[in-house]
């Protein structure tokens, strides 16, 4: 069993030798002919997964009421951009378009709406999402198309969708591992020439078992970088919602979806969402080295109750029906709850702002 995208991807390891796990998640991903998300349509309960704006609105108004609670302590600049990257379907823009107009009317009359996508065929989606806002918004095909001034970002599962390099602990150090065909003409990894710079590693490097794996994802800093740079220039706040952990550490977290269930990586190039876990200390360090103050780390149910999702969702349920109200609680549930199936403690939140504001609901760092 392969896919059309596999059997592209045997042909250039066959003329040109084993490629990187990034070449190889690039190509699953982005390859024009049969990229995932170039051909699919991922989200939602038909699609290979659920992104939280999904579950319910209380997500996206939570997120709407921080971008206002944002452009208050930066002042109310009159004249703001506000910026989604990876938008999906368009559900959480629109959820928070509706928080932001309802609560700070001069911001939403005054800002100007961009989204960050590439694909055209969510584009399409996006602007049946988002028709009541017709002729407000601007579609970039990257984030330095948009317009200069004072920044709004909200980015919900960008990062993890954006390609790592994975190392492997070999009794001569660390060796980056490639993605070949084993005997069976089948893809399998293996492991390259080529090391990683050790002062990436993380202190206990020596001391893990041979085998272990260290992931890191140039290709995720530069895109922190671009914001750094951005709101260094012109002010602003940036907040990035993704699954990952707090803490640089080894491990494997490479991994593909398909049909709502985890699939082996190499198994339906082309026909899985793959993604890896987001390391959130490196993402932080990156936007503290382009001179970005760091607003700080939570997990995502602590960040969504500290803005008032609790009371959001009793007024939400408020004279409905049992049935409504229990659906309701389960959302709730699903988003800030801990365990299997929930995304309050998987998902982390990370915001970062210039010039430096404090923003509920992370305390000031020191």
């Amino acid at each position: 069993m392969t896919t059309a995208l596999g059997e592209k991807i045997k042909t250039i390891i066959q003329a040109n030798g084993p490629i990187s796990v990034t070449d190889y998640f690039s190509l699953c991903l982005a390859d024009p002919d049969h990229g995932y998300y170039r051909t699919r349509e991922p989200f939602g309960r038909s699609g290979d997964f659920v992104t939280a704006p999904e579950v319910s609105q209380l997500f996206g108004e939570m997120i709407g009421v921080f971008i206002v609670h944002a452009w208050q302590r930066h002042g109310a600049p009159a004249d703001a951009r506000l910026v989604e990257i990876g938008p999906g379907r368009g559900t959480m823009m629109a959820d928070m378009l509706r928080v932001i107009e309802r609560l700070a009317p001069p911001l939403f009359d005054a800002m100007s709406i961009h989204l960050v996508e590439t694909s055209e065929r969510l584009r399409d989606v996006q602007q049946e999402t988002l028709v009541a806002h017709e002729g407000r918004i601007s579609w970039h095909d990257s984030f330095d198309e948009v317009p200069q001034g004072f920044t709004l970002i909200a980015a919900n599962e960008l990062f993890d969708a954006i390609p790592i390099r994975q190392f492997i602990k070999t009794p001569t150090g660390f060796r980056e591992r490639m993605v070949g065909v084993d005997a069976q003409d089948e893809l399998s990894f293996g492991v390259g020439v080529a090391g990683v710079d050790p002062s990436l590693l993380p202190a206990q490097a020596s001391s893990v078992p041979v085998g272990t794996l260290f992931e890191i994802s140039p290709a995720r800093q530069s895109v922190m970088t671009a914001i750094g740079d951005r709101l260094m220039q012109f002010g602003g706040t940036a907040l990035a919602i993704d699954y990952g952990h707090l803490t640089t550490s080894f491990g494997d977290t490479l991994q593909a979806v398909r049909m709502h269930e985890f699939d082996p990586p190499l198994a339906h190039p082309g026909e899985a969402d793959l993604t890896s876990h987001v390391d959130f200390q490196a993402l932080a360090e990156t936007a503290q080295a382009s001179g970005l103050y760091l607003n700080g780390l939570l997990h995502q149910g602590d960040f969504l109750v500290g803005l008032g999702l609790l009371e959001r969702a009793a007024a939400l349920g408020r004279d409905r029906q049992p049935n409504t109200q229990q659906m309701i609680q389960a959302a709730v549930d699903r988003l800030a709850g801990e365990g299997e199936g929930k995304m309050g403690e998987l998902f982390k939140v990370m915001a970062v702002s210039y010039p430096a504001v404090d923003l509920m609901p992370f305390r000031p760092v020191d």
